[in-house]
C-alpha cells in the first residue's frame, strides 16, 4: 500500500475550501495527472455521491469511481475510489488557521490482486503523483485570489 499525506495552507476560509474540495470535479482543475472529472447524479454534493475520474497514472489511462465515504462540512471529506487495478481512499480535512484554513490530504492506495507485488514502486510513484496534484492545487488557490 502506498501513503501520501501533506499539507497545506491558504487564506481562503474553511467553507469555501470544505466546498470547492467536496466536489471532486474539481480534480481536473488542480491536479495535473486527472484528465477527465465529473460528478455523477444530482446536487447537492454529499454522503454517497460519486464522481468518475479519468487519471493518468504510471503512463497509463486509469477509470476511477469515487463515492464520499464521509462528509462532515466544513472539516472533512473522504473518497473511497476503485478501479479494476486499485482501490484509494482519500481524507481531505479541513482547519482554520491564521486567518485561512490549513488542508491535509491524506491518502492511501492499494494494489489489487498479484499486482499487489508491485506495492514497493507504488510507492514511489504515489509521492510523486502526490507532490504535483498539492503542486497544483496550491497553484489553481493562488491564481484564483
Amino acid at each position: 500500500m502506498a501513503h501520501y499525506k501533506a499539507s497545506l495552507d491558504t487564506p481562503r476560509p474553511p467553507e469555501e475550501m470544505f466546498a470547492y474540495l467536496s466536489d471532486f470535479s474539481t480534480t481536473e482543475e488542480w491536479d495535473p495527472g486527472v484528465i477527465e472529472a465529473e460528478r455523477l447524479g444530482d446536487p447537492p454534493v454529499r454522503e454517497g455521491t460519486e464522481f468518475r475520474l479519468l487519471a493518468v497514472f504510471l503512463g497509463r489511462k486509469t477509470p476511477l469511481t469515487y463515492r464520499i465515504v464521509e462528509y462532515d462540512p466544513p472539516s472533512a471529506v473522504t473518497f473511497r475510489g476503485e478501479s479494476s487495478t486499485v482501490v484509494s481512499l482519500d481524507r481531505i480535512t479541513f482547519e482554520p488557521s491564521s486567518g485561512g484554513t490549513r488542508i491535509t490530504y491524506d491518502a492511501d492506495l492499494a494494489l489489487k490482486g498479484a499486482l499487489k507485488l508491485a506495492d514497493p514502486l507504488l510507492r514511489v510513484a504515489f509521492k510523486r503523483v502526490g507532490a504535483r496534484a498539492l503542486a497544483g492545487l496550491r497553484s489553481t488557490l493562488e491564481e484564483g485570489q
